[in-house]
């Protein structure tokens, strides 16, 4: 069973939401952040990206730095830019991309199901990621931003959030640099906020689909603070973290693509050939072609896209990992042909998320910037969630979810 509970979040007022609300904290650098924010002194840059407060070269790891983030927490509170409610409510998140519509539940998660492994993961994290985030939860006592979570459909649960849909939100924004629209309501029936928390007991598993490092540090603070609390009871605050639920069937994953320095060596006729050994290979000429189905990859070379089509017998059906085409593309393409072991560490290697199209691979490569482009079909939902339930990890660099949740709509207190 999932356990959820309401909780009295702190949110921007609705006139100021638009000033306040950010991109999350991982999808931009700190200059980047510097530019968004300018002059506006309400942006939740200054508490998730609180280094743009200080000389540009500062580190986001300087111990001034978190400082700082709290400092500035506390200061959107005595100003009024961030008000706590004086009821616990679960809240609706809604984004609309290109005319689709995911709804999400802002609930707040508990510790023990991560740490018990009900709330599955199906990437790896980095520990050093781990402690930034981590410190930054416990200098503010707050999860500032959610995490992204997915959950099996649910009837009643889709029936409660579209009968709210119907309904003027408290929030109603297009956000800039990404241009998709952004809802979100409060529920504060009881009734309702009782069925919620009862139809996800239903739920035996949630799934992590975006923010691992996220779900992991505001778990282990969580897990800290019931170890330091000798008179710790199992209700206290602490004891949950804030994540936007979906339902599965909603979410939308993008291609996640790479592009490559070299070819190892290899000319580019040589390392066609070398790519005959495991796949079908079509040249489909200059314009852009893009991956139809499942085991078919796209490559750019040279101006020229080529179909890649994976033979029979390079992948193994009965494994939710060997199945997988990023899977397939690593060990066929970068692995035995350009000896590109390390996804994680290789310099030679960069990844390139859907939303920016195939374009942006042609660009990379036109530029000569980079040799060669590789583009992947996505990977679902029901194999992200297959692979958590095996207990196995994808690997890195496989999944791109869009859109990204904005942070500052709702932040959770930990006390």
């Amino acid at each position: 069973m999932a356990i959820v509970k309401p909780f009295k979040g702190i949110r921007p007022p609705k006139e100021l939401v638009e000033q306040v609300e950010s991109r999350p904290y991982d999808v931009l650098d700190s200059e980047e952040a510097r530019a968004e924010a300018g002059d506006n002194e309400k942006s939740l840059y200054h508490i998730i990206k609180p280094e743009i407060d200080f000389p540009v070269g500062t580190s986001e790891y300087d111990p001034r730095v978190y400082e700082k983030a709290a400092e500035n927490f506390q200061k959107f509170q005595d100003k009024g830019w961030l008000v706590q409610d004086s009821r616990e409510h679960y809240y609706i998140y809604a984004q609309t991309m290109n005319g689709k519509t995911q709804y999400g539940l802002v609930v707040g998660a508990y510790v023990d199901d991560y740490m018990k492994g009900n709330i599955k993961k199906h990437e790896l994290t980095r520990r050093d990621k781990e402690e930034d985030r981590m410190k930054h939860v416990r200098v503010n006592n707050a999860n500032i931003e959610p995490v992204f979570f997915a959950y099996p459909d649910n009837a009643a649960l889709d029936a409660l959030i579209m009968r709210y849909a119907k309904t003027e939100p408290e929030y109603d924004f297009i956000a800039p640099i990404d241009g998709f629209r952004h809802q979100f309501w409060v529920i504060s029936d009881e009734q309702d906020i009782n069925a919620i928390t009862a139809e996800f007991a239903k739920i035996p598993t949630m799934y992590i689909a975006d923010g691992h490092h996220r779900s992991a540090a505001a778990a282990l603070v969580g897990a800290e603070k019931q170890q330091q609390n000798p008179n710790h009871r199992g209700d206290e605050e602490y004891n949950y973290f804030m994540a936007v639920c979906f339902q599965a069937s909603q979410l939308t994953i993008l291609d996640y693509n790479r592009v490559v320095k070299d070819l190892n060596g290899l000319t580019s006729e040589q390392f066609i050939e070398k790519l005959k050994q495991n796949f079908e290979v079509e040249d489909k000429g200059m314009d852009i072609y893009k991956p139809a189905r499942l085991h078919e990859f796209s490559l750019y070379l040279d101006q020229h896209w080529y179909s890649l089509v994976a033979k029979e017998g390079t992948y193994d059906n009965s494994d939710p990992i060997g199945v997988l085409d990023v899977d397939i593309s690593s060990r066929l393409i970068l692995d035995q042909i350009l000896n590109i072991g390390d996804l994680r560490s290789s310099q030679r290697i960069d990844f390139v998320g859907g939303l920016r199209g195939l374009g942006e691979l042609k660009r990379r490569v036109d530029s000569g910037e980079m040799r060669a482009a590789l583009a992947l079909y996505p990977v679902s939902m029901q194999q992200i969630m297959d692979i958590a339930d095996s207990g196995k990890i994808m690997p890195p660099k496989a999944t791109w979810f869009e859109p990204k949740l904005r942070s500052g709509l709702v932040i959770h207190k930990l006390s």
